[in-house]
């Protein structure tokens, strides 16, 4: 008990402060970024709003937890899912911090490879995504006595009420939306790192094709943030962990989380859940092995 809640601090503390923040940019991108503009860039089935998606998550330097809001606030405007399904692989899996980490303590290889392995991840999760049918869930949009519609922002607003609508829909709306599912998986993945011991077990078991399998289940099982991720394989590398396993857990570890399976499972469906996870282990284990030849 005393370890898990140990742990639970340990994500309460990291992960809050991320959620925050993704929670106050998915207020300004529900307030500021017209209907317009998520249609034309991100609302087609095209790779043009796929590389759009993709490049912006490389961009913004928030994790896995911090993208979750801005993607949900991205699919209510209107935006595709292989858009959004591009963007929840990019955004998490690298930031400027992880790249210059990583090249401090695995080298360029390592840094240059894992950058364009998570551009081509986002892209193809993106065309893949764009040819699943599903049933989009029901947006709930706001009718506007000013304009006589039923609309989203349609009218000008003063300073005041543009704040309060930011504050409204980042703090109320979207922990309503997602907070559950995001709270539930923080406290899964505090049990997971409390009472599975990895300890003497890694260094005896991680050499060869089985570091590859452990990867996967470690990455999937426990979430851990790009940068974070990069110390730690390199601990794993250092006690015998294959060189192709520890690029496989750098490209896992950041983009799963129980918060992600949880919304996704809730917004998009057990489908699109259960595509999105395929397709990250096994290109994943694909990538690490061609980087392992390399």
């Amino acid at each position: 008990m005393e370890k898990f809640i140990f742990f639970l601090w340990y994500y309460l503390r990291g992960i809050i402060p991320a959620l925050i923040f993704g929670f106050f940019l998915s207020g300004l991108i529900y307030e500021f970024v017209p209907v317009k503009w998520v249609e034309k860039n991100l609302g087609r089935e095209n790779l043009q709003s796929i590389f759009y998606a993709t490049i912006v998550g490389t961009i913004l330097p928030i994790c896995c937890w911090g993208s979750l809001p801005i993607a949900v606030s991205f699919y209510k405007k209107g935006s595709k899912l292989g858009p959004i399904l591009a963007f929840l692989i990019a955004t998490p899996a690298t930031s400027v911090s992880a790249l210059l980490v990583t090249y401090k303590l695995l080298g360029l290889k390592f840094t240059v490879f894992i950058f364009f392995a998570v551009i081509l991840m986002g892209m193809i999760m993106g065309i893949i995504g764009n040819r699943i049918s599903f049933k989009p869930k029901e947006h709930t949009f706001e009718y506007c006595s000013e304009c006589g519609m039923v609309t989203i922002h349609t009218h000008k607003k003063n300073f005041f009420k543009r704040i309060n609508s930011i504050l409204k829909f980042s703090f109320l709306d979207m922990p309503k939306e997602i907070g559950l599912e995001t709270f539930l998986g923080i406290v899964l993945a505090a049990i997971v790192a409390s009472f599975i011991p990895i300890g003497l077990w890694i260094k005896k078991n991680l050499v060869g094709a089985f570091g590859y399998l452990f990867a996967i289940v470690f990455g999937l099982l426990v979430y851990i943030c790009s940068t974070g991720t990069v110390p730690l394989v390199d601990a794993f590398i250092k006690q015998g962990l294959n060189l192709g396993a520890g690029m496989t857990l750098l490209l896992v570890g950041p983009i799963t989380s129980y918060g992600t399976i949880l919304v996704l499972k809730k917004e998009f469906g057990l489908k699109v859940l259960l595509i999105y996870l395929g397709f990250i282990s096994i290109s994943s284990l694909i990538l690490g092995y061609v980087f392992s030849l390399i």
